[in-house]
């Protein structure tokens, strides 16, 4: 069957892996001559790359997928398709839900999207939820932007946290190999991109499941030796990586981004709650004074350092005092930026079967005054740039104000300055700091950096 002029158009829910998922699947559709529709009611094919990490992104999921259900009824050739983590999930409950579906398709899959598809234009329904290797990544994505890019060097989590679908739907760890994810990372600096995020559910687990020396004899088991090893990559100016686990964050590492002049100094590592024995009955595999301990030793190689988390409040049996030790862990460590979520049973999870729910009233109060102190507290951390320079690598146009352009300081802030988008786009700029907010700042650029590596 031919795709010539057919329009498809994905809409992704969740966390960075996902995104990077589907930016991989775009690369696929496009490169069986699909092109890309912004109005889903314009497109022959329908993708949702989903989330379950929380019922109300699922929620969202089965709303979407009923306007286009019906819409299959008028044009039967319309191709529907669910991915991602509620597809694993639900796998052929899907079908009996939303019959009018052609394809269901795990995390693990997303590199197999041709030959899915190839199943379903013969005339199939597919559900492809079976645990596989995961092939390397060879499709050049579809890119959202010409100046980021994640690079995905470890797929799945072995950890078994117990309010967490995770591991259930995007299976064991598989590293890359750091020849590929070096290869990957050369092109895109070929391509242009001055900046790479490293992408795992637990990075820090990277390599565990490699053999441990490279074809020219080189140690490559750990993050610190990938940062090593793809630190002087031509063209790529930034790296950072996501998301870290307290259990396996390592002196060796910090140790590393400090020395590293390319490695951001911001640091994304969750704590999901202050108090040790809710961090216990989450299975998290450390107290709250060993996170104290990483911060502080972050803190002494790198002391302006941001450092980004997630929380989790209203966890089964979490009682006022457990919640305020989270409180007072947010107050004395003083967070850039956090993310916060009321704690909401998966299907498959542990925790979901507990008996000590908690109220939707209690959750909600504990996240509404979580979120002012994290608001405070990020107010107070960004009175730092104030008249600081700091170097901003501009991504985008400002879309509420036409004039200004807007990046990011090293340290991961948004930064909006007045600039041209044509000329700046992808450059460093200089930028002397004269508003700061929360978790924005506004500047004057002062100087724009020439890159170390022109090789576009």
């Amino acid at each position: 069957m031919t795709t010539l002029s057919r329009h498809y158009h994905i809409t992704t829910f969740g966390c960075q892996m996902n995104k990077a998922d589907s930016e991989r699947m775009a690369g696929i559709l496009e490169d069986m001559g699909f092109e890309w529709s912004e109005d889903p009611n314009q497109a022959d094919l329908i993708l949702y790359n989903t989330c379950s990490i929380r019922d109300n992104a699922e929620q969202k999921v089965y709303s979407y997928l009923g306007r286009q259900a019906k819409r299959k009824h008028e044009q039967p050739d319309l191709t529907l398709i669910v991915a991602g983590c509620v597809a694993q999930q639900e796998g052929e409950a899907l079908l009996r839900r939303v019959p009018e579906l052609d394809l269901v398709m795990g995390p693990q899959h997303a590199n197999r999207l041709k030959d899915l598809l190839q199943q379903v234009f013969d005339g199939n329904q597919v559900v492809a939820t079976e645990p596989v290797h995961i092939m390397e990544d060879i499709t050049k994505p579809r890119r959202d932007s010409h100046v980021s890019a994640w690079v995905n060097v470890i797929y799945g989590c072995n950890e078994r946290c117990t309010y967490c679908v995770v591991p259930n739907v995007r299976g064991v760890e598989q590293s890359r190999t750091p020849q590929a994810i070096r290869t990957q990372m050369e092109e895109l600096g070929r391509l242009g991109f001055k900046e790479v995020t490293l992408l795992g559910q637990n990075i820090d687990a990277y390599g565990r499941d490699l053999p441990g020396v490279t074809p020219e004899g080189r140690h490559l088991n750990t993050l610190t030796d990938l940062l090593y090893y793809v630190h002087d990559v031509p063209g790529i100016e930034r790296i950072r990586f996501a998301t870290s686990h307290p259990r396996y964050f390592t002196e060796r590492l910090i140790k590393a981004c400090a020395e590293l002049p390319k490695v951001c100094e911001h640091f994304h590592i969750p704590f999901q709650s202050g108090d040790n024995e809710v961090l216990k009955r989450m299975s998290r595999g450390y107290t709250h004074e060993k996170y104290r301990r990483i911060i502080d030793t972050i803190r002494q190689y790198m002391p302006d350092a941001s450092i980004s988390a997630d929380a989790i409040v209203g966890f089964p049996g979490e009682t006022e005092e457990q919640f305020e030790k989270t409180l007072k862990l947010v107050e004395d460590i003083g967070f850039d930026q956090l993310n916060t979520a009321a704690y909401s049973p998966r299907p498959g999870t542990p925790a979901a079967t507990w008996d000590e729910q908690l109220s939707e009233e209690t959750k909600s109060d504990r996240l509404q005054r979580l979120n002012y102190l994290v608001g405070t507290k990020a107010a107070e951390r960004s009175q730092r740039y104030m008249g600081r320079m700091e170097e901003v690598l501009v991504e985008d146009q400002n879309p509420k104000d036409k004039t200004q352009v807007m990046g990011r300081t090293r340290g991961n802030r948004l930064t909006f300055f007045a600039g041209d988008i044509k000329e700046l786009k992808g450059k460093l700029v200089k930028v002397r700091i004269t508003e700061v907010r929360a978790f924005s700042l506004t500047g004057e650029p002062v100087e724009v950096r020439k890159a170390v590596h022109s090789l576009i």
